[in-house]
């Protein structure tokens, strides 16, 4: 099979497509042949070499945390399941998603929707499960009025959603170009930078609540805008966090949940733009996630 790989932490370069052994799934997993995979800024900073927990064996490292796919095969007990050969699904992995194949345990296996694309339901899979599970720890609902960090992201874009979905009232910042794009999603949108604070407090509406899906000084801004630190969280900023008494997001990942987005997606009451690319483009891809620019989510188109 075909795999992203690299052997050393450096710049989008570092990464290329390499033949790999074809995997077979132990007891209790399936092997799914890849249609679409995901990159997001996790796969950035794991290439950069800046996550020191992760475990990286060079040479050749595979990459890739989120797929969209067909069963191929089962592993044994698998059967038991109800997933057969042919189905399609998506899901969570770790180190191992852009590739022609891999393996998974069933249980993290969740069915794609009819009315789903594969590459929109790989473009969903990191961001339904981020965005649901800081709306949760955040205890966002009805009445609420959300800032939302970097809305026009992919976590942002799905935040922006549920949380309407919700009741609440939605704030999102971005770049003057995204901001049709938010309003389309149901946010008012304002431009990030220094006059952040300003620009929401014009609006004539309080925000109870934050998401920081940016960095920088946006838990900062939040606070200044009277935002309960305890109701401030970042899914980007721990060192910010910890300064300012904010809240580090991150409810890991809930095959359940993403599996409760995926259904609002079929029903057309979550969309995910996705910018495609080539398998063989990772490179390119990786340097358009970044960028931090760009709306929605990057996805590794891989061919049949």
């Amino acid at each position: 099979m075909r795999a992203v790989v690299f052997d050393r932490f450096g710049p989008p370069d570092v990464l290329r497509v390499a033949e790999l052994p074809d995997p077979e799934p132990g007891p209790g997993e399936v092997r799914i042949r890849v249609r679409a995979a995901g990159v997001q800024p996790f796969d950035v900073a794991v290439r950069r070499g800046e996550m020191p927990w992760a475990q990286i064996h060079f040479p050749q490292q595979q990459i890739g945390q989120e797929y969209s796919g067909v069963v191929d095969r089962l592993g044994e007990g698998a059967s038991g399941s109800g997933l057969a050969v042919g189905d399609a699904v998506l899901g969570s992995t770790m180190f191992n998603g852009a590739a022609e194949l891999l393996c998974v345990p069933v249980q993290n296996v969740v069915r794609k929707p009819d009315r789903l694309d594969l590459p929109t339901a790989a473009a969903l899979v990191a961001a339904s499960q981020t965005a649901s599970g800081a709306l949760g720890e955040l205890a966002v609902g009805a009445g609420d009025v959300l800032l939302v960090h970097a809305a026009a992201g992919s976590v942002g874009t799905v935040a922006t959603q549920l949380a309407r979905l919700r009741g609440a009232t939605v704030i999102g910042t971005a770049s003057p170009a995204n901001h049709d794009y938010l309003r389309q999603l149901g946010a008012v949108p304002v431009a990030y930078g220094d006059g952040l604070v300003d620009a929401v407090r014009g609006l004539g509406t309080a925000p109870t609540v934050a998401l920081d899906a940016a960095g920088g000084t946006a838990i900062a801004q939040s606070i200044a805008l009277g935002i309960p630190p305890a109701r401030v969280g970042t899914i980007v900023d721990d060192k910010a966090a910890a300064e300012h008494g904010a809240l580090v997001v991150r409810a890991g990942r809930s095959p359940e949940r993403l599996a409760e987005v995926v259904a609002l997606a079929a029903q057309g009451k979550v969309t995910m733009p996705v910018r495609a690319y080539p398998f063989t483009e990772v490179a390119a891809a990786h340097a358009a996630v970044e960028s931090r620019h760009g709306r929605g989510k990057v996805v590794l188109i891989v061919e049949p």
